[in-house]
Protein backbone atom coordinates (compact mmCIF):
# COMPACT_ATOMS: atom_id res chain seq x y z
CA UNK A 1 0.00 0.00 0.00
CA UNK A 2 1.43 3.13 -1.07
CA UNK A 3 2.25 5.78 1.75
CA UNK A 4 0.30 9.21 1.95
CA UNK A 5 0.24 12.36 3.64
CA UNK A 6 -1.26 11.30 7.12
CA UNK A 7 -4.15 13.34 8.03
CA UNK A 8 -6.40 14.24 11.32
CA UNK A 9 -5.36 14.76 14.91
CA UNK A 10 -2.09 13.77 16.57
CA UNK A 11 -1.79 9.81 17.64
CA UNK A 12 -1.42 9.95 21.34
CA UNK A 13 0.68 7.56 23.40
CA UNK A 14 -0.78 5.76 26.69
CA UNK A 15 1.01 4.47 29.44
CA UNK A 16 -0.04 2.61 32.10
CA UNK A 17 0.48 3.53 35.72
CA UNK A 18 1.25 1.56 39.39
CA UNK A 19 -1.06 -0.09 41.47
CA UNK A 20 -2.97 1.41 44.46
CA UNK A 21 -2.17 5.14 42.83
CA UNK A 22 -4.75 7.95 43.72
CA UNK A 23 -6.84 9.50 40.96
CA UNK A 24 -8.70 8.68 38.06
CA UNK A 25 -8.89 9.35 34.62
CA UNK A 26 -12.24 11.05 33.05
CA UNK A 27 -11.73 8.72 30.49
CA UNK A 28 -11.25 5.43 32.51
CA UNK A 29 -13.75 4.81 35.45
CA UNK A 30 -11.26 1.93 35.69
CA UNK A 31 -7.89 1.41 37.42
CA UNK A 32 -4.77 1.99 37.18
CA UNK A 33 -2.31 5.21 36.13
CA UNK A 34 -2.71 8.35 34.80
CA UNK A 35 -1.32 10.94 33.30
CA UNK A 36 -3.07 13.41 31.25
CA UNK A 37 -3.86 13.01 27.38
CA UNK A 38 -3.95 15.30 24.61
CA UNK A 39 -6.61 14.99 22.53
CA UNK A 40 -7.81 16.76 19.95
CA UNK A 41 -11.09 17.34 21.09
CA UNK A 42 -10.34 20.50 23.43
CA UNK A 43 -12.07 23.57 22.70
CA UNK A 44 -9.18 25.00 20.45
CA UNK A 45 -8.78 22.03 18.87
CA UNK A 46 -9.16 22.89 15.14
CA UNK A 47 -7.44 26.05 14.92
CA UNK A 48 -4.48 25.15 11.84
CA UNK A 49 -1.79 25.05 14.85
CA UNK A 50 -3.49 22.43 16.83
CA UNK A 51 -4.35 20.62 14.16
CA UNK A 52 -0.71 20.43 12.90
CA UNK A 53 0.60 19.74 16.37
CA UNK A 54 -1.14 16.87 16.78
CA UNK A 55 0.48 14.87 13.72
CA UNK A 56 2.16 12.75 15.11
CA UNK A 57 6.81 13.14 15.21
CA UNK A 58 6.31 16.81 14.20
CA UNK A 59 7.99 18.64 16.68
CA UNK A 60 6.48 16.44 19.97
CA UNK A 61 8.04 15.59 22.95
CA UNK A 62 7.64 11.67 24.40
CA UNK A 63 5.11 13.67 26.99
CA UNK A 64 2.86 14.08 24.21
CA UNK A 65 3.05 11.59 22.15
CA UNK A 66 1.47 9.17 25.15
CA UNK A 67 -1.71 8.63 26.81
CA UNK A 68 -1.09 8.15 30.02
CA UNK A 69 -3.52 6.90 32.86
CA UNK A 70 -3.95 5.99 36.01
CA UNK A 71 -5.50 2.71 36.63
CA UNK A 72 -5.80 1.04 39.55
CA UNK A 73 -5.00 -2.27 39.20
CA UNK A 74 -7.31 -4.69 40.85
CA UNK A 75 -8.27 -6.71 37.43
CA UNK A 76 -5.35 -8.23 36.41
CA UNK A 77 -3.95 -8.85 39.38
CA UNK A 78 -6.98 -9.80 41.59
CA UNK A 79 -6.50 -13.50 42.93
CA UNK A 80 -4.29 -16.39 42.85
CA UNK A 81 -0.11 -16.07 41.46
CA UNK A 82 -1.08 -13.90 38.11
CA UNK A 83 -1.99 -11.19 40.89
CA UNK A 84 1.65 -11.19 41.70
CA UNK A 85 1.46 -10.45 45.40
CA UNK A 86 2.90 -7.57 47.65
CA UNK A 87 3.49 -9.77 50.68
CA UNK A 88 2.72 -12.71 51.50
CA UNK A 89 2.49 -14.96 55.00
CA UNK A 90 4.19 -18.48 55.33
CA UNK A 91 1.71 -21.23 57.13
CA UNK A 92 3.36 -23.79 56.37
CA UNK A 93 3.03 -26.16 59.05
CA UNK A 94 6.44 -28.36 57.35
CA UNK A 95 8.97 -26.64 59.08
CA UNK A 96 8.05 -28.38 62.54
CA UNK A 97 8.99 -31.58 61.11
CA UNK A 98 10.98 -31.44 58.12
CA UNK A 99 12.15 -28.31 56.87
CA UNK A 100 13.38 -26.67 60.78
CA UNK A 101 15.66 -28.67 62.59
CA UNK A 102 14.82 -28.31 65.91
CA UNK A 103 14.32 -31.76 66.73
CA UNK A 104 17.10 -31.84 68.63
CA UNK A 105 16.48 -31.88 72.63
CA UNK A 106 13.20 -32.04 72.40
CA UNK A 107 12.29 -34.24 75.83
CA UNK A 108 9.72 -30.92 76.53
CA UNK A 109 7.72 -29.84 73.53
CA UNK A 110 6.43 -27.23 72.54
CA UNK A 111 3.26 -26.16 74.43
CA UNK A 112 0.10 -26.46 72.17
CA UNK A 113 -1.47 -22.64 72.62
CA UNK A 114 0.82 -20.44 74.50
CA UNK A 115 -0.42 -17.31 75.53
CA UNK A 116 1.13 -14.12 74.64
CA UNK A 117 1.99 -13.05 78.56
CA UNK A 118 3.48 -16.61 78.38
CA UNK A 119 5.17 -15.99 75.00
CA UNK A 120 6.67 -12.67 76.86
CA UNK A 121 8.43 -14.22 79.85
CA UNK A 122 9.81 -16.69 77.75
CA UNK A 123 11.71 -14.93 74.93
CA UNK A 124 12.59 -12.31 77.97
CA UNK A 125 14.15 -15.37 80.14
CA UNK A 126 17.40 -16.35 80.44
CA UNK A 127 17.15 -20.57 79.47
CA UNK A 128 18.19 -20.39 75.74
CA UNK A 129 15.45 -23.42 75.49
CA UNK A 130 12.54 -21.12 77.15
CA UNK A 131 13.42 -18.49 74.15
CA UNK A 132 13.31 -20.84 71.38
CA UNK A 133 9.76 -22.62 72.43
CA UNK A 134 8.47 -19.19 72.98
CA UNK A 135 9.71 -17.67 69.71
CA UNK A 136 8.06 -20.78 68.06
CA UNK A 137 4.73 -20.29 69.70
CA UNK A 138 4.82 -17.18 68.41
CA UNK A 139 5.26 -18.11 65.15
CA UNK A 140 2.72 -20.48 65.19
CA UNK A 141 0.28 -17.97 66.42
CA UNK A 142 1.39 -15.49 63.61
CA UNK A 143 0.85 -18.75 61.07
CA UNK A 144 -2.52 -18.75 61.62
CA UNK A 145 -4.89 -18.44 58.90
CA UNK A 146 -7.17 -16.57 60.18
CA UNK A 147 -6.61 -13.20 62.57
CA UNK A 148 -3.20 -13.96 63.26
CA UNK A 149 -2.81 -11.17 66.74
CA UNK A 150 0.07 -9.36 64.75
CA UNK A 151 -0.50 -6.02 67.05
CA UNK A 152 -0.69 -8.22 70.29
CA UNK A 153 2.80 -9.51 69.37
CA UNK A 154 4.11 -5.61 68.43
CA UNK A 155 2.35 -4.43 71.56
CA UNK A 156 4.07 -7.21 73.50
CA UNK A 157 7.70 -5.34 72.56
CA UNK A 158 8.66 -8.76 70.82
CA UNK A 159 10.45 -7.49 67.84
CA UNK A 160 13.06 -6.15 69.19
CA UNK A 161 13.86 -9.43 70.79
CA UNK A 162 13.11 -11.35 67.65
CA UNK A 163 15.65 -9.06 65.93
CA UNK A 164 18.50 -9.74 68.17
CA UNK A 165 17.47 -13.57 67.83
CA UNK A 166 18.47 -13.08 63.83
CA UNK A 167 22.15 -13.17 65.05
CA UNK A 168 22.24 -16.29 67.38
CA UNK A 169 24.62 -17.69 64.89
CA UNK A 170 25.24 -20.19 67.10
CA UNK A 171 21.68 -21.34 67.43
CA UNK A 172 20.09 -21.55 64.04
CA UNK A 173 16.75 -22.76 65.10
CA UNK A 174 15.83 -19.85 66.97
CA UNK A 175 17.62 -17.77 63.55
CA UNK A 176 14.68 -19.77 61.82
CA UNK A 177 11.87 -19.15 63.83
CA UNK A 178 12.53 -15.56 64.39
CA UNK A 179 12.79 -15.08 61.21
CA UNK A 180 9.65 -17.05 60.58
CA UNK A 181 7.80 -15.01 62.37
CA UNK A 182 9.05 -11.25 61.40
CA UNK A 183 8.52 -12.58 58.18
CA UNK A 184 4.51 -13.25 59.47
CA UNK A 185 4.75 -9.63 61.04
CA UNK A 186 5.90 -7.88 57.77
CA UNK A 187 2.93 -9.64 55.60
CA UNK A 188 0.77 -7.39 57.57
CA UNK A 189 -0.02 -3.49 56.85
CA UNK A 190 1.99 -1.28 55.90
CA UNK A 191 2.12 -0.07 60.34
CA UNK A 192 3.24 -3.80 60.94
CA UNK A 193 5.87 -3.69 58.61
CA UNK A 194 7.20 -0.32 59.93
CA UNK A 195 7.62 -1.86 63.17
CA UNK A 196 9.62 -4.16 61.58
CA UNK A 197 11.50 -2.33 59.90
CA UNK A 198 12.40 0.57 63.04
CA UNK A 199 13.35 -3.02 64.67
CA UNK A 200 16.18 -2.96 62.57
CA UNK A 201 15.08 -6.17 60.94
CA UNK A 202 16.55 -5.29 57.60
CA UNK A 203 20.39 -5.34 58.05
CA UNK A 204 19.55 -8.12 60.03
CA UNK A 205 18.10 -10.22 57.08
CA UNK A 206 20.38 -9.24 55.01
CA UNK A 207 23.21 -10.41 57.08
CA UNK A 208 21.15 -14.32 57.22
CA UNK A 209 20.60 -14.39 52.89
CA UNK A 210 24.75 -15.71 52.98
CA UNK A 211 23.40 -18.49 56.32
CA UNK A 212 24.98 -21.73 55.50
CA UNK A 213 21.33 -22.80 56.24
CA UNK A 214 18.99 -22.47 53.04
CA UNK A 215 15.79 -22.98 54.66
CA UNK A 216 17.00 -19.67 56.74
CA UNK A 217 18.75 -17.92 54.36
CA UNK A 218 15.28 -18.54 52.00
CA UNK A 219 12.81 -17.34 55.14
CA UNK A 220 15.01 -13.81 54.78
CA UNK A 221 14.46 -13.48 51.16
CA UNK A 222 11.01 -13.65 52.08
CA UNK A 223 11.07 -11.75 54.80
CA UNK A 224 12.89 -9.00 52.43
CA UNK A 225 10.69 -9.35 50.01
CA UNK A 226 7.61 -8.75 52.24
CA UNK A 227 9.58 -5.47 53.48
CA UNK A 228 10.04 -4.19 50.14
CA UNK A 229 6.71 -4.66 48.65
CA UNK A 230 5.41 -2.52 51.02
CA UNK A 231 6.13 0.56 48.84
CA UNK A 232 8.73 2.54 47.05
CA UNK A 233 10.02 3.90 50.36
CA UNK A 234 11.38 0.58 52.07
CA UNK A 235 11.85 -1.21 48.61
CA UNK A 236 14.40 1.47 48.50
CA UNK A 237 15.66 1.51 52.12
CA UNK A 238 16.09 -2.72 51.15
CA UNK A 239 17.76 -1.75 48.53
CA UNK A 240 19.92 1.14 50.29
CA UNK A 241 21.63 -1.66 52.71
CA UNK A 242 22.55 -3.76 50.12
CA UNK A 243 20.37 -6.58 49.86
CA UNK A 244 20.93 -6.79 45.79
CA UNK A 245 24.31 -8.20 45.97
CA UNK A 246 24.07 -11.03 48.26
CA UNK A 247 20.03 -11.91 46.98
CA UNK A 248 22.01 -12.25 43.58
CA UNK A 249 24.57 -14.00 44.45
CA UNK A 250 22.24 -16.73 45.57
CA UNK A 251 21.46 -17.20 42.50
CA UNK A 252 25.32 -17.20 40.96
CA UNK A 253 25.33 -20.77 39.98
CA UNK A 254 26.05 -22.77 36.84
CA UNK A 255 22.49 -24.22 36.25
CA UNK A 256 19.39 -22.72 37.76
CA UNK A 257 17.71 -26.36 38.18
CA UNK A 258 20.17 -27.07 40.67
CA UNK A 259 18.30 -24.52 43.26
CA UNK A 260 15.15 -25.96 44.71
CA UNK A 261 12.05 -24.37 43.14
CA UNK A 262 10.23 -23.21 46.07
CA UNK A 263 13.81 -21.30 47.13
CA UNK A 264 14.38 -20.06 43.26
CA UNK A 265 10.61 -18.90 43.55
CA UNK A 266 11.10 -16.80 46.85
CA UNK A 267 14.65 -15.67 45.31
CA UNK A 268 12.46 -14.83 41.97
CA UNK A 269 9.46 -13.09 44.08
CA UNK A 270 11.55 -10.94 46.45
CA UNK A 271 13.59 -9.86 43.15
CA UNK A 272 10.23 -8.37 41.57
CA UNK A 273 9.54 -6.51 44.40
CA UNK A 274 12.45 -4.93 44.17
CA UNK A 275 11.57 -3.80 40.92
CA UNK A 276 8.04 -2.72 41.87
CA UNK A 277 6.36 0.63 42.73
CA UNK A 278 6.71 4.44 41.54
CA UNK A 279 6.78 7.48 42.68
CA UNK A 280 9.50 7.23 42.86
CA UNK A 281 10.81 3.76 40.83
CA UNK A 282 13.73 2.19 41.68
CA UNK A 283 17.47 3.37 41.27
CA UNK A 284 18.66 3.12 37.85
CA UNK A 285 21.82 1.23 39.29
CA UNK A 286 19.70 -1.08 41.16
CA UNK A 287 17.83 -1.61 38.04
CA UNK A 288 21.18 -2.53 35.95
CA UNK A 289 22.35 -4.37 38.55
CA UNK A 290 19.19 -6.69 38.08
CA UNK A 291 18.43 -7.05 34.81
CA UNK A 292 21.14 -10.11 34.05
CA UNK A 293 19.68 -11.67 36.28
CA UNK A 294 16.18 -11.10 35.16
CA UNK A 295 17.22 -12.26 31.52
CA UNK A 296 18.74 -15.05 32.60
CA UNK A 297 15.17 -16.30 34.49
CA UNK A 298 13.17 -15.75 31.72
CA UNK A 299 14.71 -18.20 30.22
CA UNK A 300 13.82 -21.15 32.97
CA UNK A 301 11.13 -23.41 32.71
CA UNK A 302 9.25 -23.18 36.41
CA UNK A 303 5.77 -21.08 35.23
CA UNK A 304 6.11 -19.39 38.79
CA UNK A 305 9.17 -18.40 38.46
CA UNK A 306 8.98 -17.03 34.71
CA UNK A 307 5.29 -15.53 35.96
CA UNK A 308 7.00 -13.32 38.94
CA UNK A 309 9.85 -12.04 35.82
CA UNK A 310 7.71 -11.44 33.74
CA UNK A 311 5.83 -9.29 36.25
CA UNK A 312 9.25 -7.76 37.11
CA UNK A 313 9.95 -6.60 33.91
CA UNK A 314 6.64 -4.82 33.62
CA UNK A 315 7.57 -2.93 36.46
CA UNK A 316 10.83 -1.90 34.85
CA UNK A 317 9.60 -0.87 31.77
CA UNK A 318 6.53 1.02 33.41
CA UNK A 319 7.88 4.39 32.99
CA UNK A 320 10.57 6.85 31.07
CA UNK A 321 11.56 6.16 27.57
CA UNK A 322 15.00 5.90 28.96
CA UNK A 323 13.96 3.27 31.95
CA UNK A 324 12.14 1.28 28.95
CA UNK A 325 15.18 1.53 27.31
CA UNK A 326 17.47 0.32 29.67
CA UNK A 327 15.12 -3.35 29.64
CA UNK A 328 15.01 -3.55 25.58
CA UNK A 329 18.74 -2.96 25.16
CA UNK A 330 19.23 -6.46 26.99
CA UNK A 331 17.58 -7.96 24.30
CA UNK A 332 15.03 -9.96 26.17
CA UNK A 333 12.12 -8.58 24.39
CA UNK A 334 11.78 -11.78 21.58
CA UNK A 335 11.83 -14.06 24.79
CA UNK A 336 9.07 -11.78 26.14
CA UNK A 337 7.57 -12.39 23.07
CA UNK A 338 7.89 -16.54 23.03
CA UNK A 339 6.63 -16.05 26.79
CA UNK A 340 3.21 -14.15 25.08
CA UNK A 341 2.21 -16.83 23.37
CA UNK A 342 2.21 -19.29 25.74
CA UNK A 343 -1.01 -20.63 26.84
CA UNK A 344 -0.50 -20.17 30.57
CA UNK A 345 -2.66 -17.05 31.45
CA UNK A 346 0.04 -16.19 34.90
CA UNK A 347 2.35 -15.78 32.81
CA UNK A 348 0.95 -14.65 29.41
CA UNK A 349 -1.10 -11.34 31.86
CA UNK A 350 2.48 -10.03 32.93
CA UNK A 351 4.45 -10.38 29.43
CA UNK A 352 1.56 -8.81 28.16
CA UNK A 353 1.50 -5.79 30.13
CA UNK A 354 5.34 -5.46 29.48
CA UNK A 355 4.90 -5.45 25.93
CA UNK A 356 2.04 -3.17 26.45
CA UNK A 357 4.32 -0.57 28.53
CA UNK A 358 7.34 -0.77 25.84
CA UNK A 359 5.11 0.34 23.08
CA UNK A 360 4.20 3.04 24.94
CA UNK A 361 7.99 4.35 24.67
CA UNK A 362 9.62 5.42 21.08
CA UNK A 363 8.65 4.44 17.51
CA UNK A 364 12.30 2.52 17.62
CA UNK A 365 11.29 0.95 20.52
CA UNK A 366 7.95 0.06 19.42
CA UNK A 367 9.86 -1.74 16.44
CA UNK A 368 11.94 -4.02 18.35
CA UNK A 369 8.57 -5.63 19.65
CA UNK A 370 7.01 -5.65 16.34
CA UNK A 371 10.36 -7.02 14.98
CA UNK A 372 10.28 -9.67 17.47
CA UNK A 373 7.08 -11.52 15.79
CA UNK A 374 4.57 -9.88 18.91
CA UNK A 375 2.03 -9.15 15.94
CA UNK A 376 1.04 -12.41 15.30
CA UNK A 377 -0.03 -13.43 18.86
CA UNK A 378 -2.26 -10.58 18.54
CA UNK A 379 -5.27 -12.40 16.88
CA UNK A 380 -5.59 -14.96 20.00
CA UNK A 381 -4.55 -12.56 22.37
CA UNK A 382 -7.59 -9.87 20.96
CA UNK A 383 -10.35 -12.70 20.78
CA UNK A 384 -9.44 -14.40 24.21
CA UNK A 385 -11.58 -15.61 26.31
CA UNK A 386 -10.39 -13.73 29.97
CA UNK A 387 -12.16 -9.65 28.77
CA UNK A 388 -8.63 -8.76 30.67
CA UNK A 389 -6.39 -10.17 28.16
CA UNK A 390 -8.59 -8.81 25.18
CA UNK A 391 -8.90 -5.17 27.30
CA UNK A 392 -4.88 -4.87 27.49
CA UNK A 393 -4.04 -6.39 23.59
CA UNK A 394 -6.28 -3.48 22.97
CA UNK A 395 -4.66 -1.29 24.80
CA UNK A 396 -1.34 -2.10 23.43
CA UNK A 397 -2.73 -2.06 19.70
CA UNK A 398 -3.60 1.33 20.13
CA UNK A 399 -0.31 2.72 21.06
CA UNK A 400 1.16 0.44 18.11
CA UNK A 401 -1.36 2.17 16.14
CA UNK A 402 0.04 5.66 17.37
CA UNK A 403 2.97 5.05 15.44
CA UNK A 404 4.90 5.21 12.20
CA UNK A 405 2.70 4.46 9.25
CA UNK A 406 4.84 1.35 8.23
CA UNK A 407 3.80 -0.05 11.41
CA UNK A 408 0.33 0.89 10.90
CA UNK A 409 1.17 -1.38 7.95
CA UNK A 410 2.17 -4.36 10.23
CA UNK A 411 -1.21 -4.49 11.92
CA UNK A 412 -2.75 -4.51 8.47
CA UNK A 413 -0.30 -6.83 7.21
CA UNK A 414 -1.22 -9.16 10.10
CA UNK A 415 -4.86 -9.04 9.92
CA UNK A 416 -5.32 -7.47 13.16
CA UNK A 417 -7.83 -4.65 12.07
CA UNK A 418 -10.78 -6.93 12.05
CA UNK A 419 -10.10 -8.15 15.32
CA UNK A 420 -10.58 -4.99 16.32
CA UNK A 421 -13.37 -3.93 14.76
CA UNK A 422 -14.49 -7.41 16.18
CA UNK A 423 -14.25 -5.73 19.93
CA UNK A 424 -15.95 -2.73 18.81
CA UNK A 425 -18.20 -5.21 17.99
CA UNK A 426 -19.26 -7.42 20.80
CA UNK A 427 -16.39 -6.99 22.96
CA UNK A 428 -17.09 -6.23 26.92
CA UNK A 429 -16.91 -1.69 27.01
CA UNK A 430 -13.85 -1.68 28.35
CA UNK A 431 -12.21 -3.56 25.73
CA UNK A 432 -14.20 -1.72 23.63
CA UNK A 433 -12.91 1.82 24.98
CA UNK A 434 -9.37 0.14 23.91
CA UNK A 435 -9.98 -0.66 20.62
CA UNK A 436 -11.79 2.81 20.54
CA UNK A 437 -8.67 4.60 21.35
CA UNK A 438 -6.46 2.23 18.82
CA UNK A 439 -8.92 3.09 15.66
CA UNK A 440 -8.60 6.83 16.59
CA UNK A 441 -4.67 6.39 16.30
CA UNK A 442 -5.31 4.55 13.38
CA UNK A 443 -7.23 7.15 11.82
CA UNK A 444 -4.43 9.82 13.08
CA UNK A 445 -1.74 8.53 11.69
CA UNK A 446 -2.65 6.62 8.76
CA UNK A 447 -2.12 7.08 5.01
CA UNK A 448 -4.97 7.50 2.84
CA UNK A 449 -4.67 3.84 1.66
CA UNK A 450 -4.58 2.36 5.32
CA UNK A 451 -7.95 4.62 6.19
CA UNK A 452 -9.96 2.94 3.15
CA UNK A 453 -9.13 -0.17 4.00
CA UNK A 454 -10.10 0.64 7.95
CA UNK A 455 -13.63 1.78 6.47
CA UNK A 456 -13.58 -1.04 4.08
CA UNK A 457 -13.16 -3.17 6.78
CA UNK A 458 -16.21 -2.56 8.21
CA UNK A 459 -15.22 -0.29 11.35
CA UNK A 460 -18.27 2.57 10.47
CA UNK A 461 -20.75 0.70 12.02
CA UNK A 462 -19.79 -0.81 15.18
CA UNK A 463 -17.50 2.90 15.88
CA UNK A 464 -20.60 4.59 15.44
CA UNK A 465 -23.12 2.73 17.39
CA UNK A 466 -20.41 3.34 20.90
CA UNK A 467 -21.88 6.60 20.09
CA UNK A 468 -24.62 5.88 22.90
CA UNK A 469 -22.22 4.96 25.40
CA UNK A 470 -22.54 7.64 28.59
CA UNK A 471 -18.60 8.00 28.90
CA UNK A 472 -18.07 11.55 27.39
CA UNK A 473 -14.49 10.68 26.89
CA UNK A 474 -14.88 7.67 24.56
CA UNK A 475 -17.52 9.60 22.59
CA UNK A 476 -15.10 12.44 22.04
CA UNK A 477 -12.65 9.73 20.85
CA UNK A 478 -14.82 8.13 18.57
CA UNK A 479 -15.86 11.52 17.20
CA UNK A 480 -12.35 12.70 16.47
CA UNK A 481 -12.06 8.64 14.22
CA UNK A 482 -15.14 10.15 12.56
CA UNK A 483 -13.61 13.78 11.69
CA UNK A 484 -10.02 11.97 10.79
CA UNK A 485 -12.10 9.78 8.43
CA UNK A 486 -13.45 12.89 6.74
CA UNK A 487 -10.57 14.31 6.23
CA UNK A 488 -9.04 11.31 4.74
CA UNK A 489 -12.83 11.29 2.41
CA UNK A 490 -12.13 15.09 0.97
CA UNK A 491 -8.41 14.04 -0.23
CA UNK A 492 -9.92 11.62 -2.35
CA UNK A 493 -13.33 13.69 -2.98
CA UNK A 494 -15.39 10.75 -1.33
CA UNK A 495 -17.36 12.90 1.38
CA UNK A 496 -20.68 12.55 0.09
CA UNK A 497 -19.78 8.62 -0.27
CA UNK A 498 -18.90 8.60 3.30
CA UNK A 499 -22.13 11.03 4.56
CA UNK A 500 -24.26 8.03 2.42
CA UNK A 501 -22.48 5.14 4.58
CA UNK A 502 -22.82 6.98 8.19
CA UNK A 503 -26.13 8.04 7.20
CA UNK A 504 -27.12 4.32 6.00
CA UNK A 505 -25.68 2.88 8.86
CA UNK A 506 -27.88 5.03 11.67
CA UNK A 507 -24.66 6.57 12.32
CA UNK A 508 -25.89 10.47 11.14
CA UNK A 509 -29.09 9.80 14.25
CA UNK A 510 -26.74 9.42 16.55
CA UNK A 511 -24.67 12.17 15.92
CA UNK A 512 -27.52 14.44 15.47
CA UNK A 513 -28.42 13.09 18.97
CA UNK A 514 -25.13 14.30 20.37
CA UNK A 515 -26.03 18.23 19.70
CA UNK A 516 -28.11 17.95 22.62
CA UNK A 517 -25.88 16.33 24.60
CA UNK A 518 -24.85 17.52 28.34
CA UNK A 519 -21.36 17.44 27.94
CA UNK A 520 -20.05 20.91 26.02
CA UNK A 521 -16.75 18.95 23.96
CA UNK A 522 -19.20 16.21 22.91
CA UNK A 523 -21.84 18.93 21.58
CA UNK A 524 -19.41 21.59 20.11
CA UNK A 525 -17.69 18.63 18.00
CA UNK A 526 -20.97 16.45 17.14
CA UNK A 527 -22.10 19.40 15.76
CA UNK A 528 -19.01 20.76 14.06
CA UNK A 529 -19.25 17.53 11.69
CA UNK A 530 -22.74 18.38 11.43
CA UNK A 531 -22.49 21.56 10.18
CA UNK A 532 -19.39 20.86 8.10
CA UNK A 533 -20.41 17.75 6.16
CA UNK A 534 -24.14 16.92 7.03
CA UNK A 535 -25.83 20.95 6.54
CA UNK A 536 -28.41 21.96 3.73
CA UNK A 537 -28.27 19.89 0.23
CA UNK A 538 -25.55 21.33 -1.12
CA UNK A 539 -25.61 21.21 -5.36
CA UNK A 540 -23.98 17.66 -6.75
CA UNK A 541 -20.67 17.59 -7.14
CA UNK A 542 -20.61 16.84 -11.50
CA UNK A 543 -17.90 14.49 -11.16
CA UNK A 544 -18.69 12.68 -8.51
CA UNK A 545 -22.15 10.96 -8.90
CA UNK A 546 -23.17 7.97 -6.64
CA UNK A 547 -24.43 4.71 -8.35
CA UNK A 548 -26.43 3.12 -5.90
CA UNK A 549 -26.27 -0.40 -5.66
CA UNK A 550 -27.66 -3.34 -3.39
CA UNK A 551 -24.54 -3.28 -0.87
CA UNK A 552 -22.79 0.34 -1.20
CA UNK A 553 -22.23 3.14 -3.58
CA UNK A 554 -19.56 3.32 -6.53
CA UNK A 555 -17.87 6.16 -7.45
CA UNK A 556 -16.09 7.04 -10.02
CA UNK A 557 -14.00 9.77 -8.76
CA UNK A 558 -12.67 12.91 -10.93
CA UNK A 559 -9.90 12.40 -13.53
CA UNK A 560 -7.78 14.54 -11.63
CA UNK A 561 -7.34 11.87 -8.97
CA UNK A 562 -4.70 9.40 -9.58
CA UNK A 563 -5.70 6.64 -7.89
CA UNK A 564 -9.34 5.38 -7.46
CA UNK A 565 -10.89 4.42 -3.84
CA UNK A 566 -13.97 2.68 -3.35
CA UNK A 567 -14.92 3.17 0.49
Amino acid sequence: MARGATVGSGSVRQQRSERGCPGRDLFLSVPLKNLTGKMSTNENANTPSARLNRFKNKGKDSTEMRRRRIEVNVELRKAKKDDQMLKRRNVSTLPDDATSPLQENRGNQVLAHWSVEEIVKGVNSNNMELQLQATQAARKLLSREKQPPIDNIIRAGLIPKFVSFLGRADCSPIQFESAWALTNIASGTSEQTKAVVDGGAIPAFISLLASPHTHISEQAVWALGNIAGDGSAYRDLVIKYGAIEPLLSLLAVPDLSSLASGYLRNVTWTLSNLCRNKNPAPPIEAIQQILPTLVRLLHHDDPEVLADTCWAVSYLTDGSNDRIEVVVKTGLVPQLVRLLGCSELPIMTPSLRAIGNIVTGTDEQTQIVIDSGALAVFPSLLSHHKNNIQKEAAWTMSNITAGRQDQIQRVVDHGLVPYLIGILRKGDFKSQKEAVWAVTNYTSGGTIDQIVYLVQAGVLEPLLNLLSTKDSKTVLVILDAVSNIFLAAEKINETEKLCLMIEECGGLDRIEALQSHENEQVYRASSTIIEKYFSAEEEEDQNVVPDSTADSYTFQIQDSTPNSFNF
